[in-house]
């Protein structure tokens, strides 16, 4: 019976009810939207480099070395001399290593030099390999393999020249030693996407004629002639290293650590990601403190919703009494009108939460390189709508105590 009433009662205030059950339905939305970007961002950031033990580089912040090497964001502070690097790789523990040179550009993407070796062993979400969508792997000299994104944005295709820039943002080009795409990677997801991959001997080949950074006066050395020459690495930026044994990554990390050459270290990606959250973790937080409070702004609407109709329900509220209904009645009648309403708006914010995913995955993906799954409600997600429901309930008490207390002379008084 009272369901019923319930019920009915929502029907005949459908306007008001609506514009309640949509307010709280928009902020469940950006509620679980913040969690579940949040939480796919770490999933992201996670899985953009998987199987790589260690991650050598120039001494400077675990979090520093980390974001210039894997999400190219920021730069070395020094490079790692070609003779450090041999010695690492040739150490007992070591299964496999790759370098990874950084410094040049190609239209605002990051250019990366590296050995092949960097197909085989670089992994992402998880166990997942670097697939080729056109063409082949690195070949000769001045061929480049394009990350997906780049071949998008440029609209570059396999055969395509590429003129890399010297640095991040000079108008100083290597033009006199143009690169040719043999290769345009699959969709990963990763900063891979966004990078023109070119060999450690290239990144040589094309700094030639340059000294300290600025080209040398009247010089200009022929493509032919650079052929010929000695192109070995004289530095790198950093290396990815896999070790034969886990239980030997430790003892190389110490071993790298007091390497005594020159100053270098080496982290353990999984360790520097836990230090980068610990350090954005202050605006999570913040973040997920403004979408409860838009929460507890909308109850307090459906509160504050209550209120005002329940001044123009006393006659209803005085006439369910007069036919018998009891103060526990009414309370319950109001106490679940706001159920109803939360649980509608749960309902409503999901479906958004869905929807919108759906259409921001693909532009996420494309512009940030972050994947959010579209996967179904798991259990913390369910205890925040349990939780609002439950908060919803107890915004109503308040106005269903008062309707409580409404005596039956009360409702019947007509005021002048």
């Amino acid at each position: 019976m009272i369901l019923r009433l319930a019920l009915g009662s929502l029907q005949a205030r459908r306007m008001t009810v609506g514009m309640t059950v949509l307010a709280i339905g928009l902020s469940v939305a950006l509620l679980l939207g913040v969690e579940k970007i949040r939480t796919g961002t770490r999933a992201s950031f996670a899985d953009t480099i998987s199987g790589t033990d260690l991650i050598v580089g120039a001494r400077s912040g675990s979090v520093q070395l980390l974001l210039y090497s894997v999400f190219r964001i920021g730069n070395a502070t020094n490079n790692v001399t070609w003779k450090s690097y041999q010695d690492i790789a040739s150490r007992p523990e070591v299964d496999w290593i790759v370098p990874v040179s950084l410094g040049d550009s190609h239209r605002q993407f990051r250019v990366m030099g590296t050995s092949t070796a960097f197909f085989q062993h670089y992994k992402y979400r998880r166990d997942r390999n670097l697939s080729f969508a056109e063409g082949e792997i690195i070949d000769d000299l001045f061929d480049t393999v394009i990350g997906y994104d780049v071949a998008q944005t440029l609209g570059y295709g396999v055969g395509d020249p590429i003129v890399v820039a010297h640095g991040l943002a000079s108008f100083a080009t290597h033009k006199d030693q143009p690169f040719q795409v043999s290769g345009i990677l699959e969709k990963t997801g990763t900063p891979v996407d966004r990078t023109v991959i070119v060999s450690m001997e290239a990144i040589e080949a094309i700094h030639v004629d340059w000294r300290q950074g600025a080209r040398i006066p009247g010089q200009a050395t022929s493509v032919e002639i650079i052929r010929t020459m000695d192109l070995t690495p004289k530095a790198v930026t950093a290396a990815f290293v896999g070790v034969k044994s886990p239980l030997q990554t430790f003892a190389l990390q110490r071993a790298i650590n007091r390497y005594p050459q020159e100053p270098v270290q080496a982290i353990l990606p999984g360790v520097a990601l836990q230090e980068l959250w610990g350090i954005v973790g202050v605006a999570e937080r913040a973040l997920m403190v403004v979408s409860m409070m838009v929460v507890a702004t909308a109850l307090i609407g459906m509160m504050t919703t209550l209120f005002t109709s329940l001044n123009e329900r006393r006659r209803e509220m005085a006439i369910f009494r007069a036919v018998g209904a009891s103060p526990v009645t009414i309370l319950g009648l109001l106490l679940l009108e706001a159920i109803f309403s939360a649980i509608a708006g749960v309902i409503l914010g999901v479906g958004f939460l869905y929807a919108g995913l759906l259409f921001a995955q693909p532009v996420i993906d494309n512009a940030f390189g972050i994947f959010i799954p579209i996967d179904p409600l798991q259990m913390p997600d369910i205890s925040l709508l349990l939780g609002v429901v439950i908060a919803a309930c107890l915004v109503s008490l308040l106005p269903a105590y008062r309707a409580y207390r409404l005596s039956l002379a009360d409702g019947m008084m007509v005021k002048t």
